[in-house]
């Protein structure tokens, strides 16, 4: 793959992306202020010593959007790669092993699917404690059903494929077959399948915390940004405006990359189509 043939969108989908990263690894030494530092009075206008402006206590938006980096990103991420590695390992190990396990495995799948996401969240969250790891392991297991079924689908496609079978011939395992021969083989659309549910993560993680069952006060979330403004709305006030158009466009950001990697997979084995 040549850098000239990378198209536009895509470059400016990995520069928006990039710009959120570093803020999202260097937030500390880039913010002028604390993440939940009160520096002036409430909903202070854009300008002066204020960037973008103040909040509803008076905290320095441009400080919190970018610890919000921070936290949104992280979630988010782990709460993919975690949803990943559960959806693809089942998911893969039902279309190798077929009968019975790939039966218990897709009709369990099916009933997940079968109810609605934010809702179950919603009830799960509210019960259990609020913490970090039990919003990114509820986040991963909701999402690793919409996994599982894409996971599934190419790894059937790939595992009646003539060089699965000579592996199969050779005596080979179960765990072999996944990882040498199916899973090298599906990395084209899986990789674009994931940044897309990345995507999906940021959205779903903002839901959450607008919902005020996300990231918990003081952390500094997007989500959480525009639930503590969206007050200010009604007079006039851009600071709830501000965390969403940051929401949007990480999410269009990485769409676009997405899209641009989806033009590329020509097919399953391995996407090695024209670069």
């Amino acid at each position: 793959m040549r850098l000239s043939t990378i198209p536009v969108s895509a470059w400016i989908g990995i520069l928006g992306i990039a710009v959120a990263l570093f803020c999202a690894l260097f937030a500390p030494f880039i913010a002028p202020h604390g993440e939940s530092e009160i520096v002036g009075s409430v909903w202070q206008p854009m300008g002066g010593d204020f960037l973008l402006g103040t909040d509803n206590l008076g905290r320095d938006l441009f400080s919190r959007l970018i610890f919000g980096a921070r936290t949104t990103i992280f979630v988010a991420l782990a709460a993919t790669v975690l949803s990943f590695s559960l959806g693809m390992l089942l998911s893969f190990t039902a279309a190798v092993t077929g009968g019975f396990v790939d039966q218990v495995f897709s009709r369990f799948n099916d009933l997940m699917m079968a109810i609605p996401t934010l809702i179950f969240a919603l009830v799960v969250l509210a019960v259990l404690p609020q913490q970090l790891w039990i919003l990114i392991l509820v986040m991963a297991i909701l999402d690793s059903t919409r996994v599982y079924r894409i996971g599934r689908a190419v790894a059937l496609d790939v595992a009646v494929m003539e060089f699965v079978e000579a592996a199969r011939l050779r005596g080979e395992g179960t765990g072999w077959i996944i990882f040498r021969e199916i899973l090298p083989n599906t990395l084209s659309p899986l990789l674009a399948e994931f940044g897309l549910r990345f995507a999906f993560s940021i959205l779903f993680l903002s839901t959450l915390s607008f919902l005020g069952l996300g990231i918990q006060p003081p952390a500094a979330d997007w989500g959480g940004m525009v639930k503590d403004n969206k007050d200010g709305i009604i007079f006039g006030i851009s600071a709830a405006l501000i965390p969403g158009g940051a929401i949007a466009g990480l999410a269009i950001c990485v769409n676009l990359v997405v899209d641009w990697l989806m033009k590329r997979t020509s097919s399953l084995k391995g996407g090695r189509g024209d670069a």
